[in-house]
């Protein structure tokens, strides 16, 4: 059978019903953020200069230096960062942003914008974050660094399972308000890593074997399956520098000194370590010293001065440096069973360091006074610190959109996770927050069980007073009592940009 032949005549066109033609789909009008993943030798600087300035609104990444890891990333000058490490940058200070910069260790994720598409999107009236939010997704939250206390009757209170059919993969089976679950861990939650180890790579025996041998605690990162999704679409690898983690013991302390008429009396050695690295140590720390008021103790590891991490530096470095900061100098140290602690997990203490640096002259941002503060005597001035906030949640058929947290077997709470999007997050808590009053009722004595049973029993709304924990660990140190304030921010005449060489 003889078919007839086919002559295109572009004048008729192809009359073909099988043939669709359609536009090409309209593009996003919104800019799409991206990520940077700087990854950074031992003793190698990130190779940005990051910059805040009154004529330029934004964190601007002011100069990258040709070859460096920031320019290997895709990082670019005039470029915007929007989240350190899944952090929110919009409203954090500027020296807050530095030193979580310097203190990330080997790796340093970026999510930026385009300088140009930032500023079109302010000229639009677009919300910054709200292009961060859609570029995770809705339903994603960050991964959660969970310690685990054992407890003689319930054990950690958590079960793993393998899951069917795929290799490497857990998840997490909890007991009701056990020790698992009051460090952070939810029921079907997936296991990422153990005690320094990621469990992609452990056969399920080995986990076993891992957990009876943590006698006493484990450290894990868990991550529930849909923020798992949004990682996966993203090809960020879920990691503990990621994570937020706020039940950790043995975090970094910051110790501010003034020197006396002595100095500020201790010794600064470089020893190495059991391990073989070497560090800076703390020695000799003399009774009745500046050191010693501030609660330095031999041993003490040196983790960073005036904010820069000391890791890095020679002795000769930080000698000069502490003696460049004139009468008083902050170091940033932590214990002997600290910094064990970290190495066998093999983690950077800095990276889950929440205190903020001083501030530095020419800073745009500055706190102004909280009325909510009874101030006593101090050293700290009204606008240098942190106030409380008091946030009004809704219940929703789902709660109020965060979980609570606390150390074991001690009093107090703490914000865990606070769901995207959710009642929390709209009424600014963030995670972490220290929860100082449950409606108009102090609760910084009261254990967990009790803060939960007074939560629960709150209707339709419930009223949280929260201090950032750096910020309440100063308050406290200061001897001022803690009411309800807000938090104001001012912008100083000055043109002088912060700015920091990373």
């Amino acid at each position: 059978m003889e078919f007839p032949r086919f002559t295109f005549n572009p004048k008729e066109g192809i009359d073909n019903p099988a043939l669709v033609i359609s536009d090409d789909p309209e593009p996003d009008p919104n800019p799409v953020p991206r990520l940077c993943q700087i990854k950074r030798k031992e003793g190698q600087s990130l190779g940005f200069r990051l910059r805040v300035e009154k004529s330029r609104p934004g964190l601007t990444v002011h100069q990258v230096d040709p070859w460096s890891p920031a320019e290997l990333s895709g990082l670019e000058q005039g470029d915007r960062v929007l989240e350190v490490n899944e952090d929110i940058v919009e409203n954090m200070e500027f020296s807050r942003v530095v030193e979580k910069m310097q203190g990330c260790g080997p790796q340093l994720f970026l999510l930026v914008l385009k300088g140009e598409e930032y500023m079109e999107a302010l000229s639009k009236g677009m919300d910054i974050q709200a292009l961060t939010r859609a570029y995770r997704g809705g339903t994603c939250s960050r991964p959660r660094l969970c310690h685990i206390t054992r407890d003689p009757a319930l054990g950690l209170g958590v079960s793993i399972l393998p899951i069917d059919g795929q290799k490497g993969r857990y998840t997490l089976s909890t007991v009701p308000e056990g020790p698992a679950e009051r460090a952070g861990v939810r029921n079907g939650d997936i296991l990422v890593w153990i005690n320094g180890s990621m469990v992609s790579t452990l056969t399920y025996s080995a986990i076993n074997k891992m957990v009876k041998r943590s006698s006493v605690h484990i450290t894990i990162l868990v991550i529930d399956s849909e923020s798992e999704a949004s990682y996966i679409r993203r090809k960020l690898p879920i990691l503990p520098i990621l994570a937020g983690s706020h039940n950790l013991p043995h975090r970094p302390r910051t110790l501010d000194l003034v020197q006396g008429s002595d100095g500020y009396g201790f010794l600064l050695r470089q020893e190495r370590l059991q391990s073989g690295r070497i560090a800076h140590l703390l020695r000799e720390v003399d009774v009745g010293s500046p050191a010693e008021e501030a609660g330095m103790q031999d041993g003490d590891m040196l983790l960073a001065v005036n904010g820069q991490p000391s890791e890095p530096m020679k002795h000769e470095q930080i000698v000069r440096t502490v003696r460049k900061s004139g009468k008083s100098v902050r170091l940033t140290t932590i214990s002997v069973h600290g910094r064990e602690f970290y190495t066998q997990l093999n983690l950077s203490p800095l990276s889950f360091h929440e205190d903020n640096l001083p501030e530095e002259e020419g800073n745009l941002k500055t706190l102004s006074s909280c009325p909510g503060i009874q101030y006593g005597q101090s050293t700290d001035t009204p606008s240098s610190l942190p106030c409380p906030r008091l946030c009004v949640l809704e219940r929703e058929e789902s709660g109020f959109g965060f979980n609570l947290g606390c150390v074991q077997h001690e009093p107090g709470t703490f914000i865990g996770q606070v769901v995207v999007q959710g009642s929390g997050h709209r009424a600014g808590l963030w995670e972490g927050d220290v929860v100082v009053e449950v409606n108009g009722q102090n609760v910084e004595n009261k254990y967990f069980e009790e803060v939960v049973t007074l939560i629960k029993n709150s209707e339709s709304f419930v009223k949280l007073l929260v201090v950032e924990r750096s910020g309440y660990e100063r308050l406290k140190q200061n001897g001022m009592s803690i009411t309800p304030g807000v938090i104001l921010h001012s912008t100083q005449d000055s043109e002088k940009p912060e700015d920091a060489f990373l």
